[in-house]
Order: C-alpha cells, then structure tokens, then sequence
C-alpha cells in the first residue's frame, strides 16, 4: 500500500506584510479533515516596529491555532482579549459567527532585532458550531503534555496522541502534535485520524517506502489507514495533523470558511463596511482583497 497519498510544497504568500509558505489550502487538497488552512512563518530576524506583524482582520466558521518555535506575539481581539503567546504555548481562537483579531509585536520587542518562527492552522468549525458565539483559548506551553521516545520528543497540542490528551477544547474530533526527532531517529506514525498529513518545519525525513524524502516546507497527506514509519536523516521538526471529515460542504474566501456561500458573501460585504466588531487597542485594519 502506498502510505502518501499526496506531496505538495507550500507557496509563497503574505499574510498582510508577513511573508509566509502556505502549505493549505490548495486546488489539489483544501482540506485534511477539519484542517483548512497551514501558514508557516519564519525564522525571520527583523528589528520589531510598533505596527509590525498583522492588523486586525475578521474571521467566521473556524478556529485559528498559533504556535510558536521562536519569537512572541501579542494576540488582541474583539472580546477585548490581550494574550502574549511564546514558544510552546497554544492559542485556540473560536470565530463561530465573527470575531477580529490582531498579532502584533510586543511593546518590548519594538526596536529589537528578534527571530520570528511558527505555524498558524484553521480549523473549519462543524455545523453545529459555526455560528457559536466567540471564544478564545490560551494553553501555556507547561500545562501541554510531552511524550519522549527514543530520539523523539512529542507536544500534544490538540486532541490526544498514545493516551495523552491536550487540555485545549475542541469541537471535532481531531490532533495537532509537534514532534522533534534526532538525527537518525524514527518515529511509527499510527491511523491516529481518519485523514492524516504532516508538515516538515525543518530537517529532513524520509517515509518507509517513498523514494525521494520529504524536505522543509513539504506537506505529505497520507493514506487513510495506511500506518507510517518516519526516518530523521538529520535532526527534524514536523507537525503531524489531522481529523474526521467534516459532515457537509464548506467555502472558503478570504479569512472566512462557512457552510453556504451567501454566508460567505455576507460576511464579505459586513467586513467592507465595517459591521465587524473592533478592537479597543488596535485600530488597525486589512482591507478585503479588491474591495
């Protein structure tokens, strides 16, 4: 059995002034269960400015999930949530029916030379929740659980992964997991999700019966059911990811996902004329692409 189903190497693109490698959503996948969405920045080294990262900009029907290998953001929302996160924490987002929200940089970083790095995902919501009121979640980086193996290290950042489970709510069944693997470590990789893929941050990886290995910025959708054997051929960050299919149709545009397209253009339209809520300490704004 083949155990990749898909390879796809992620794309330059911006996410306001930040450049990213978008590995989802893509014409060949644009979905990998709940999972929508798969920006991974950095490692970027700027000095920081007042207005740096991204403005306030809307979401509705998923939940974004920011985690970070270097650097700090300072998230502010609508709900009037100010959150710095760091390296190893979790931030878990719930647009439901819309929310806007900023990652901008910390006042003590402004003038400071700092490297930036992490991964954001988007989690499209089920029916029964995309129209929830919105939520914000913050897990530091000590309340998530840690597996070591032989020459691997496992964060459990959502669902659960060999019998030990995140204490971030989620909505459908899913995993996140972080695993950082040695030099020359494997990792076996179960059917932990009905869909399944991972994503190299960096190193190298090759997988039992793949000829060409898999390098940074690489997105490998796997089989379903087909289990895995991951080889480190040098020292390697990958995200492993993955969940049940969504029950029905979605839509994406822009920064929203819903189940019906006029869902979809409603939002468009209250984003342009500023019906969104706003935020108290940001007053920034993204314009809606061509508008």
């Amino acid at each position: 059995m083949t155990v990749v189903e898909l390879r796809l190497t992620a794309k330059p693109a911006m996410a306001d002034a930040l450049p990213v490698a978008r590995a989802l959503p893509r014409r060949e996948r644009r979905f990998v269960g709940p999972f929508c969405f798969l920006d991974h920045f950095g490692p970027h080294a700027e000095v920081g400015r007042a207005d740096g990262g991204v403005a306030p900009h809307p979401h509705i029907g998923l939940a974004t999930v920011t985690y970070l290998f270097d650097g700090a953001i300072l998230h502010h929302d609508s709900l009037g949530t100010a959150q710095r996160i760091v390296p190893g924490d979790v931030n878990w987002m719930t647009a439901g029916r819309g929310i806007v929200h900023s990652e901008r940089t910390p006042a003590d970083r402004v003038g400071v030379t700092s490297t930036s790095h992490g991964l954001q995902i988007w989690v499209a919501l089920p029916l029964a929740h995309e129209d929830d009121p919105p939520s914000f979640q913050h897990a530091p980086g000590a309340t998530l659980p840690v597996l070591d193996l032989p020459g691997a290290r496992l964060r459990v950042l959502l669902g659960a992964w060999a019998g030990v489970a995140s204490p971030v709510r989620v909505w459908s069944p899913l995993t996140y997991v972080i695993a950082e693997l040695a030099a020359g470590a494997t990792l076996d990789v179960p059917a932990f999700q009905p869909e399944r893929a991972l994503y190299v941050v960096d190193g190298e990886l090759a997988i039992d019966g793949e000829a060409a290995p898999l390098l940074p910025h690489e997105l490998a959708v796997l089989t379903p059911d087909a289990p895995a054997t991951l080889h480190a051929r040098t020292a390697t960050r990958v995200a492993l990811f993955g969940g049940a299919p969504l029950d029905g149709p979605r839509y994406l545009l822009w920064n929203f996902v819903a189940s019906s397209k006029a869902r979809l253009d409603q939002a468009r339209l209250d984003w342009i004329a500023r019906r969104f809520p706003t935020i108290a300490a940001d007053d920034g704004y993204i314009p809606f692409p061509g508008a």
